[in-house]
């Protein structure tokens, strides 16, 4: 069985865990301490050398990082990613989107709300994430105005990876009702067979207030 290296209030470890949950996938879960140095260790490192989580470790002992490559991975003959090599890259270019805007911008900017960081964060660097979280939501909702999801393949693991931080955008002091388009979407998304529902705080680790190390 495949074993998923998680932490709980990670959403792109959500990511992993909602794909699976659609894909009716038993697997193992170790979870990792990554504000108590649990990232860090020697062991953990020759997984996921930047000591972060997810990380995928097959039945034969190989592991993957990185969510959405761990996505691409699970996907693979399920109708959550297409074969057409257009269509597909239509998918990837949803995820390279996710990486470079919302894990820069939105994604950063809930876990410094969330953990009680802001404070410790410059004016200046608060701006700009708020600033790149608003022009990705904008895009966003642009696109999915007459759009039912983000591909025309339909519901995708690009929506599973851009609904994970998108879809707990007030959580980043950005209200979703903001955004009407993205916010239909969000309940598309939870609509889907198999959805995941379950979100974990940072209050669930009481380490989380800590800066990593």
């Amino acid at each position: 069985m495949i074993t998923l290296y998680d932490y709980l209030p990670s959403q792109n470890a959500y990511k992993v865990r909602l794909l699976l949950s659609h894909l009716r996938r038993p697997y193992l879960t170790k979870q990792v301490a990554i504000f108590d140095g649990a990232g860090k260790t020697e062991e953990f490192l020759a997984k996921s050398p930047t000591g972060t989580v997810p990380v995928l470790e097959l039945e034969d002992g190989r592991v993957l990082t990185e969510s959405n490559a761990i996505l691409g991975y699970l996907a693979e003959d399920t109708p959550y990613l297409p074969t057409d090599a257009w269509e597909r890259a239509q998918v990837l270019r949803w995820m390279y989107f996710e990486e470079d805007f919302i894990q820069n911008g939105l994604a950063s900017l809930r876990y410094w709300t969330m953990t009680g960081k802001l404070a410790r964060r410059s004016a200046e660097m608060i701006a700009t994430k708020q600033a790149v979280s608003r022009k990705t939501l904008r895009t966003l909702d642009s696109w999915l105005v007459n759009r039912s999801f983000l591909t025309e393949s339909g519901y995708t693991i690009a929506d599973m990876s851009v609904f994970a931080y998108v879809s707990r955008a007030d959580e980043a002091g950005l209200p979703l009702v903001d955004y009407p388009a993205v916010s239909s979407w969000v309940m598309r998304v939870r609509g889907q067979d198999g959805f995941l529902d379950t979100v974990y705080p940072y209050s669930i680790d009481p380490s989380s207030g800590s800066e990593l190390p």
